[in-house]
Formats: structure tokens, C-alpha cells, sequence
């Protein structure tokens, strides 16, 4: 990796060229009494996750949690990130940042978290990430030109330069490597120039050389910065480990030990376990601590049969009680607690208010938004290119089933059937934008907690970017259908159908917003968007007009079904300019006026309806008005719903 770093990053002073005010006189973050308890599913008894944990780490200092699998590394790295570790979990203790408890809101404007999985955009290329993460997060005075270096540089420092062009990767589109994804997640987050950053697990999938570069390069910036990088890491290789200056190791949610990292074959030869001789000590201590595979009659990893005495749970009962009794827990303990003095606090708020201006105008935000969704869109297949596809194949066989139908009596209900299909039918297949939601929202999650934007320019992007793709979905659905089905013959009436066409399907898609903001799991919001669409098609008037409608399923939901409305509003656009004839018979299906001209004026099938003309513009008003609820509970759903 690049051992350059770019000088509006490595500044000495307070502020940098880009206004970001450095961790100068902030010495230390630290965390007390840190408890995570949960109710056992099986016993119902309270279960610590986390227990009586302490610690500090200063300016400039890597500090590594590790621990056997289970042992609540990531619970552990959520607290202190004051991410909820879990649902449920009554938490206690304290996070300090310089000895100063500041408030959550302003803890994340300062801090940034890299998660296990990665959570990126798989149409954007490598360098896209990384510019759209600075036009989230760098002020609105940097220069484009400036963004770009700070990019540049993560890319070379990473090694991922000539990935640079290259695609994240979609289910269809093969992008760059498992490693890649994780060197790209790192260099996103170290683009906001946090204060204090947190990784969980940095090195996974990354070989041993490319995971020494990563935290060799880590360590480079955080010295050069003073910044405080926290990661939980799963048994590093030798050399990785060496490059930690701290070490928490973790077994059943305690404490084992804490405190230097060369300091921990001192300190368990001091309590009887000496690290042999050409053993990865990182290996040997979480062979040490671990109990999920040990049986009380085997011996170790390393040949150690539990100090020739003790069972695997004995021994770790021993050395979590040898690490509570250790003076190095006393002083762990103290310098967690330690007050800042006057001058320490006052930096604390400078920080604070100069890390909250720097973040760039929340229309730049929307725009960065908006032009990151027009990019996704027009690559990812899945967002718009399939349901296109799908529509226009929707479009061409309700064309030729309904081909070329006449203006006599005999075709008013297969008319009728025309619209109710084309307009239900279209609405229930927003399904289709489920998975594209999901993913947009698992993204503006991490981001959120990471601090770079809200609820408010999410949801105002999402609609807005939608949009011109609805649009061309009603319009490219209409040329094919329209004409092919023989509705009205006029441009005005053809225009009409597209504008109901299209509120039917962003009212579909605001629908699809609303319930996967309030439940983000593909299954269930699948289903939820499914019965919800066929109870609209059950309610909205062609299945039982709505004279005769059950009074209940009338007033509760008829009125609120956005289909009911698009429903009428086509059928008025259809029937309202139009007359059938009666047939060669003259017996008239319909009563009207006409009926002695042997015609059969459509305004009679409205009245059988119970459609009045004239009132479309009340229709498009309270369309608009069910859009924007729908989108305004989605909205309280993302604010109130923090995972």
C-alpha cells in the first residue's frame, strides 16, 4: 500500500484545508461498565452477552477485541459504536469520549463503523463508491477536484487502483473479489475522516498479506491522525496481530484480559500459561480462552491438558477471575473513569459543532442521492430493466387477448375487463420493485449510522428518481396495449390512460415503500404487498360495484384503495365519450337516452357503476393524497426503525 498520505488528511494544527478538526487535545475514548443482558429463550432466565467490561484507548492507538466465536466480539464493538447490539437487550454503562459523554446524534457525526458484510452498491464501480461516499460526507466547500485526490489516494493505498473502473458485482453481473469488497468497504468509511472508527472483522476474506497491508496501513493513518480505530478480529496471522497496539480478548462476554498487545505472553505467564515458543500467540490465547469445542478430558490445541488440573470451563473461570483480581483491571478501571479537565471539554464541543458544519447541504445530499439511484438504476437490471420488460409483456398479451374490440354492446364487458386488468394487474406486479428497495435500504442504514444523512433526503430521492421510470413504464405499457385493444381512438383519452397508469403505479410503488420500511425482510414484505394488492382489487369496484358493496369493506377500505380510483378514472375516460350500438335485435343492455336509436350511450354504464363525470380532478387529488401518506408512513417507519 501507499505509504503517502495526502495532506489535506496528514495536517498538524486544528483544522485541515477542508475544515475537519483533528483529535489534538481529545486523548482518549473510553467505556465503563459496559452490560448486555437478554432473556434466554430456553431457561427465561437473564443472560449477560456482555459483563463488567472497561477499557481506553488513546490518540493514535489500534486496539483489537478478539475472542473465541460466540464470545460477543461484534456485541461488544455495537456497544461501544452505541449501535443496539440487539433487539431486546437491556444495556447499562457508559462511552466516553476525551473523559466527555457527548449525545448520540453528535457521537455518530464523529465516529464511522465498517460492518462484516458489505453493504455496497453492486452496480457502481469501485471508484464511484468511493466519490459518492465523499459527496455524502465532505463538506460543500471541498472542490471536486480535492474529492477526487482523497480518492485517488484510498484507491492506491488500498491496492484496488485498477479495480478502479471495474463493478462491485450484482446477482447478474460479476463484479470484483470477496477481498476487493472488503478493501472498498474500509476505504468508503475512511473518506468521512472519522474521529473514531470502527471495523468488524477489517481482514475477513482478505490472505494474510493483503490483511497485513490493510491494518499496517490502518495503523499509518490512525498514528498520523490521532484517530482511534477499534476492530474485532478473528485469530490473525503473527504479524497482523503485532501491529495492534491494544488488545481486548473476550470469552463468554468477560473480560480475559486487557492492555498492551506485547504485553500478553507476559501476562499469561504470569497466571500459568507461557505462549510456546514459534506459536502465533493470537492462536494460543484464543485456544486458551475457548470452551465450544473443548471436552473436560482432551488436551488443547497445543498439547496443554488445562494446566494438568483444571476442565477447559475451569480454566477459563480462573482467568476470568485471575483478570478481575489483576491490578492491571484496577488500573484499566481507573483511567476508564478519569474526568476531563475545563480545557479537555471545551475541545470536546469544538470538535463536536466543527464536525456537524462540515457536513455538505441537504439538497447536495438529495442530488448525491438521486444521481447515485439514476446510475443503479440504469445499470441494475433488477430495479427497472426487468419490470419493464415485464410490463411490455404484460402490455402485448392484454393487446392481443383483448385485440381490436368494437363498439357494440356485446364487447362493454370485455371492455370493462380491459381496464380492471390493465390497471390491478399493473399495481400487483410492483412486487417486482421489492428486492431493488431492500437493497437501497439496507444501504441508507448503514449510512444512516454512520451519520451522513436521514430518513427525509432517502425518501425524497427514492420518489423522486422513480418517477421518470414510472413514466416511461405507463407510456411504453399504453403505445403497446391502448391502441392494440381499441379504446378510445384520441389523443386526449390515450393521455388520460397514461396519467392514471401512472399514478396507479407510483401509488403501487409508494405501497411497496411503506411496507418494506416496516418490515425489511424480502418474504414478508412480498406477502404483505401481495395481500394488500389483492384486497384493493377486491374493494375497488369491478369484482362488486361499489352500490351494492358489503357496507363494511365500502367505508373501511373502498375509499382508501388508490385502485378504486384509477378504476373509475378509467372507466370515465373510456365510456364517458363513447356509444355502443344494440345490435342488429335492438335490446339494449343498458337504458339511456339512446335506446331508440338502438345505441347505448356509455355515460349508462357509469350510472350502473355508480360513477359520476366530471370529478377526475377530485380522483388525482386524492391519488396524490394516498401517495403521499403512504410515503409519509414509510418515512416514520425509517425514522422510528434504526435496523
Amino acid at each position: 500500500m501507499s505509504d503517502n498520505i495526502d495532506s489535506t488528511i496528514d495536517i498538524e494544527g486544528n483544522k485541515t484545508e477542508q475544515g475537519f478538526l483533528l483529535n489534538d487535545t481529545v486523548h482518549s475514548f473510553s467505556w465503563k461498565d459496559l452490560f448486555v443482558t437478554v432473556k434466554d429463550r430456553q431457561t427465561k432466565q437473564m443472560k449477560d452477552l456482555i459483563c463488567d467490561v472497561n477499557g481506553s484507548v488513546g490518540k493514535g492507538e489500534l486496539m483489537a477485541i478478539m475472542g473465541p466465536s460466540g464470545c460477543g466480539k461484534t456485541t461488544l464493538l455495537n456497544l461501544l459504536a452505541r449501535r443496539n447490539p440487539t433487539s431486546s437487550a437491556k444495556i447499562s454503562g457508559h462511552t466516553m469520549v476525551g473523559g466527555s459523554d457527548i449525545d448520540n446524534s453528535s457521537f455518530s457525526r464523529i465516529s464511522s463503523y465498517v460492518e462484516q458484510e458489505d453493504t455496497l452498491i453492486g452496480a457502481l464501480t469501485v471508484e464511484e463508491t468511493l466519490k459518492f461516499s465523499a459527496e455524502l460526507s465532505l463538506p460543500s466547500s471541498t472542490s471536486k477536484s480535492e474529492r477526487n485526490d482523497r480518492v485517488q489516494l484510498l484507491l492506491n493505498a488500498f491496492g484496488i487502483q485498477e479495480q478502479a473502473k471495474t463493478i462491485i458485482g450484482t446477482p447478474i453481473r460479476k463484479g470484483i473479489s470477496g477481498g476487493q469488497k472488503r478493501r472498498v468497504s474500509v476505504a468508503s468509511q475512511l473518506i468521512t475522516s472519522p474521529k473514531i472508527l470502527f471495523m468488524d472483522e477489517p481482514t475477513s476474506g482478505l490472505d494474510s498479506t493483503a490483511s497485513f497491508e490493510v491494518i499496517s496501513y490502518l495503523k499509518k493513518l490512525a498514528r498520523r491522525n490521532n484517530l482511534f480505530v477499534i476492530a474485532s478480529i478473528h485469530q490473525p496471522s503473527t504479524s497482523t496481530f503485532e501491529l495492534f497496539d491494544k488488545l481486548l480478548l473476550l470469552s463468554k462476554g468477560r473480560t480475559c484480559y486487557f492492555g498492551p498487545t506485547a504485553g500478553v505472553g507476559t501476562y499469561f505467564n504470569a497466571i500459568g500459561y507461557p505462549v510456546p515458543l514459534h506459536i502465533n500467540p493470537a492462536e494460543f490465547i484464543l485456544d486458551i480462552v475457548s470452551t465450544d469445542f473443548s471436552h473436560d478430558d482432551e488436551v488443547g490445541a497445543f498439547g496443554e491438558k488445562a494446566n494438568s488440573n483444571r476442565t477447559p470451563t475451569e480454566r477459563l473461570k480462573y482467568i476470568h477471575k485471575c483478570w478481575q483480581e489483576s491490578e492491571q483491571a484496577r488500573t484499566t478501571e481507573r483511567q476508564a473513569t478519569q474526568s476531563p479537565d475545563g480545557q479537555n471539554s471545551t475541545n470536546m464541543k469544538l470538535l463536536v459543532e466543527d464536525v456537524a458544519s462540515s457536513r455538505p447541504a441537504w439538497y447536495r445530499i438529495v442530488l448525491a442521492l438521486i444521481h447515485r439511484s439514476f446510475i443503479k438504476s440504469n445499470r441494475d437490471v433488477v430495479a427497472y430493466g426487468i419490470r419493464i420488460a415485464m410490463y411490455l409483456g404484460l402490455a402485448i398479451m392484454m393487446g392481443t387477448v383483448w385485440l381490436r374490440l368494437h363498439t357494440s354492446q356485446e364487447y362493454i364487458q370485455p371492455f370493462i375487463n380491459a381496464i380492471f386488468f390493465g390497471s390491478a394487474f399493473m399495481s400487483f406486479m410492483a412486487v417486482a420493485y421489492v428486492p431493488a428497495f431492500l437493497e437501497d435500504r439496507s444501504t441508507f442504514v448503514k449510512e444512516r449510522a454512520n451519520g451522513l444523512y436521514g430518513a427525509t433526503p432517502f425518501i425524497i430521492s427514492n420518489f423522486l428518481i422513480g418517477l421518470p421510470y414510472l413514466f416511461l413504464i405507463s407510456l411504453l405499457f399504453s403505445i403497446v396495449a391502448y391502441w392494440l385493444s381499441n379504446f378510445e381512438p384520441s389523443a386526449v383519452a390515450f393521455f388520460n390512460w397514461v396519467m392514471w397508469l401512472f399514478l396507479d403505479l407510483v401509488a403501487a410503488e409508494s405501497l411497496v415503500v411503506l411496507m418494506s420500511s416496516i418490515f425489511p425482510n424480502f418474504v414478508i414484505s412480498l406477502a404483505l404487498v401481495a395481500f394488500a394488492n389483492g384486497l384493493w382489487m377486491s374493494v375497488g369496484g369491478f369484482l362488486v360495484t361499489p352500490t351494492i358493496l358489503n357496507p363494511f369493506w365500502k367505508y373501511v377500505f373502498h375509499y382508501i384503495d388508490y385502485q378504486a380510483y384509477v378504476f373509475q378514472g378509467m372507466m370515465v375516460n373510456e365510456f364517458s365519450r363513447r356509444n355502443y350500438s344494440c345490435g342488429s335485435s335492438c335490446q339494449c343492455m343498458f337504458q339511456t337516452e339512446l335506446a331508440s336509436q338502438c345505441q347505448i350511450r356509455g355515460s349508462g354504464v357509469l350510472q350502473q357503476y355508480g360513477y359520476a363525470e366530471g370529478r377526475q380532478g377530485k380522483w388525482v387529488g386524492i391519488l396524490i393524497a394516498i401517495i403521499a401518506v403512504y410515503r409519509l408512513f414509510g418515512w416514520i417507519a425509517l425514522v422510528l426503525k434504526r435496523t
